[in-house]
């Protein structure tokens, strides 16, 4: 992470641009909460990239005043890392919603716990397709009746914690969006964790498929005697789906791809100069 000495609130990090989600969307408690974990890192607008695919949560680069970067359906995480490894020096963060790391994009999920590239991705996961006008997505629930599942989906409900787990993510962890306050704290735990972060956040859509008041009434912190780095107990508190956990489900400390690339390539550099100073000698 890349950190200023200027002193930033949040209103350094919000653009020109007004959010034009539906008035209630949860993605109104992310954006808050992203202005404000940013700020209070001091990672500076200019030194921050923001990078998203497509879908109502994908619009999110446009109200931020930092880098930015609304690529195509499903690709925000090979391109994030693909900055990140051309440019270490700056902060990524991959932004999205279910269909777009979930559906389309949940190959590159793999690839990315596989590498660990030192970026974060915040999930807004409102179980349903806002941007299309309501249809099923990968984590709806089974049963669940839409305009494309007029009898009910047929399919089972997708797991992002348990996934992102059993995927080995280094860092894995769930914020509610009505609780910006918490999930600010996540946010800069995952931009400050040196490897891949997964944030997923459960963000209702009040149009098409309002779950805030359920919610409310489920979601519950992860208990306080929880230890971070015991995945397999991790594991067993992302299967309680009745009641969703928020917090830290898992850290880990580990080896980056874009450190070691960075390594390598200085060893070549010394090689490559060895090699011609023997050339002389």
């Amino acid at each position: 992470m890349v950190a200023s000495t200027v002193v930033l609130t949040p209103k350094d990090f919000k653009s020109e641009v007004k959010p034009t989600w539906c008035p209630g969307c949860g993605d109104f408690g992310v954006l808050s909460a992203t202005y404000q974990s940013l700020s209070s890192l001091k990672v500076a607008p200019d030194e921050t990239v923001v990078i998203s695919g497509i879908g109502c949560s994908s619009r999110f680069p446009h109200f931020m005043k930092t880098f930015g970067f609304h690529t195509v359906h499903g690709r925000a995480l090979p391109l994030a890392q693909g900055l990140k490894m051309a440019r270490p020096d700056l902060n990524v963060v991959a932004l999205g919603g279910d269909g777009d790391f979930f559906s389309i994009g949940v190959g590159h999920l793999v690839h990315a716990a596989l590498r660990n590239i030192d970026i974060t991705a915040i999930v807004m996961d409102n179980e349903i397709y806002g941007l299309t006008k309501g249809q099923t997505s990968p984590t709806s629930p089974h049963g669940h009746i839409t305009k494309s599942t007029p009898f009910g989906l047929l399919a089972s409900q997708f797991n992002p914690i348990a996934t992102a787990l059993t995927l080995n993510v280094s860092f894995v962890a769930r914020g509610f969006s009505s609780k910006p306050k918490e999930m600010a704290a996540l946010i800069q735990q995952g931009v400050n964790h040196r490897g891949f972060a997964l944030i997923h956040v459960l963000s209702p859509c009040p149009t098409f498929y309002n779950t805030f008041d359920a919610w409310k009434a489920s979601v519950t912190s992860i208990p306080a005697d929880h230890d971070p780095s015991n995945r397999a107990k991790a594991l067993e508190l992302a299967m309680e789906t009745e009641r969703p956990y928020m917090g830290l489900f898992y850290k880990e400390e580990r080896p980056t791809m874009d450190q070691a690339a960075y390594e390598l390539t200085q060893k070549a550099q010394e090689f490559k100069i060895d090699r011609y100073m023997e050339r002389f000698a």
